[in-house]
């Protein structure tokens, strides 16, 4: 009996499933799991869901940033220029950012995935950070770059680092709008004390909501003075 209720309900469920995805029953988005990702929205539980498939389809993923207020270029898909054609460092899906509501220290290229991954950071942890620790908003964001063709740590033997194929950002420092600097290697703290070492706490923490891996001074003395984020296939807060 309870194997004929199981099945009966899976074949439910199945049914269900099917009737939403060939849209013979509207869903609300919220609980529609296809439905695009709206980057500005309040992050549910299927944000993470749904930046993934964004990740996969950079055409979808550039509309949905068109959305926002990031300013962007869509560049072509290239082979590496360090290494010709060696697929390990060649850019796919990438983008070229030039500002967002912050400015940044220099545009830089990212993979679609990465930039949608930080305009929900931006929008839902580092504002709302800067705002809850200063009352104020972030104006520009240092960074120390995305693209470069290499082995992590620069080693000459071991696995590509994310950024060989633009898909990590490394953040050193944020100014909010009355010229306050807070940089990871002076105001992280030991002890973890002061505004400025909560807000960027705070930061690592929002940032472990969108990116998969979040390495900061605590992580290793290689990061002492800065975030690393990436959308690569591991996950780790650090």
């Amino acid at each position: 009996m309870l194997r004929w209720l199981a099945l009966v309900l899976l074949l439910a469920a199945a049914g269900a499933a099917a009737a939403v995805w060939g849209g013979l029953v509207a869903v609300p988005a919220t609980y529609d799991p296809w439905a695009p990702l709206d980057l500005r929205a309040e992050p549910d539980w299927l944000t993470g869901f749904k930046l993934a498939r964004l990740e996969r389809d950079p055409e979808q993923c550039r509309a949905a940033l068109g959305d926002t207020g990031l300013r962007f270029t869509a560049l072509p898909d290239r082979g590496s220029p360090d290494r010709g054609s060696d697929e390990d460092c060649a850019l796919r899906g990438v983008v070229r950012v030039s500002r967002s509501e912050v400015a940044f220290s220099s545009g830089f290229i990212a993979t679609c995935g990465l930039a949608a991954a930080w305009t929900l950071f931006e929008t839902h942890a580092m504002q709302p950070a800067a705002e809850r620790h200063f009352g104020s908003r972030v104006a520009r964001v240092e960074h120390l770059g995305t693209y470069a063709c290499r082995n992590v740590y620069g080693r000459a033997e071991g696995r590509r680092s994310e950024h060989a194929s633009a898909n990590a950002i490394d953040l050193a420092a944020f100014v909010l709008a009355d010229g306050t600097r807070i940089g990871v290697l002076n105001d992280w703290g030991a002890a973890g004390a002061g505004a400025k070492a909560a807000f960027l706490r705070d930061l690592r923490d929002g940032a472990c909501r969108f990116f998969d891996v979040v390495l900061g001074p605590e992580y290793n003395d290689a990061h002492r003075n800065h975030f690393h984020l990436d959308m690569g296939a591991f996950r780790s807060c650090r």
